[in-house]
């Protein structure tokens, strides 16, 4: 490969991100015929110096990030649900696939690990309040997670809503314009000043 190819190897594997997808790779090469650059990434691939996580997508290698993974595969979106949910201890279940909030419902499985989109509607899925950008993905706060769920699910069984913050709950349920989630909120938040 020449000169050129081996900088934008270079360049690939300065970035910050562990993944990166086709686009993001046709912009870093300033100009590079999009055929031409197909090939290279499928000469990096195979031989060995980068990864294919799925059609599309590359990583450094097979140690990626895959909360990375998961909010490449439809954009917008961010990972939200059980995934933030039980890493806060709002519930207690574990899931071993990664809940992202999108456009679109559907479960991918790559690389052995399963992704599950769910649909929120747009005025919530572009609106960057509860949002948080990290390692190079979106990441719901639990609050914005919690209302997430309650969108979805009218009857879901949280097992523990201490960690949650209320003034900032109170805050985001606006985004949503549902009455319904309103009220719903109001029930569950009286529920926990009930426990205490």
């Amino acid at each position: 490969m020449s000169k050129n190819n081996f900088n934008l190897l270079k360049a690939l594997l300065k970035l910050p991100a562990t993944v990166f997808s086709f686009k993001e790779v046709l912009l870093l090469s300033k100009g590079t015929d999009p055929v031409l650059l197909k090939s290279q990434l499928h000469y990096y691939v195979k031989t060995g110096q980068l990864y294919s996580v799925r059609r599309g997508l590359y990583a450094k290698n097979d140690q990626y990030n895959r909360f990375e993974v998961a909010t490449k595969i439809y954009i917008p979106s961010y990972i939200s649900f059980e995934t933030v949910l039980s890493r806060s201890g709002i519930i207690f279940q574990y899931y071993n696939q990664i809940f992202v909030a999108t456009y679109t419902s559907k479960t991918v499985i790559c690389d052995e690990q399963t992704y599950t989109f769910k649909t929120i509607k747009d005025t919530v899925l572009t609106e960057n309040k509860g949002i948080i950008t990290e390692g190079g993905y979106s990441i719901a706060s639990t609050e914005r997670a919690f209302l997430d769920i309650l969108y979805l699910h009218q009857d879901y069984q949280f097992d523990n809503l201490k960690p949650l913050d209320w003034d900032r709950v109170y805050e985001l349920v606006l985004l949503y314009d549902n009455k319904r989630m309103a009220k719903k909120v109001n029930n569950y938040y009286k529920k926990v000043n009930e426990c205490l």
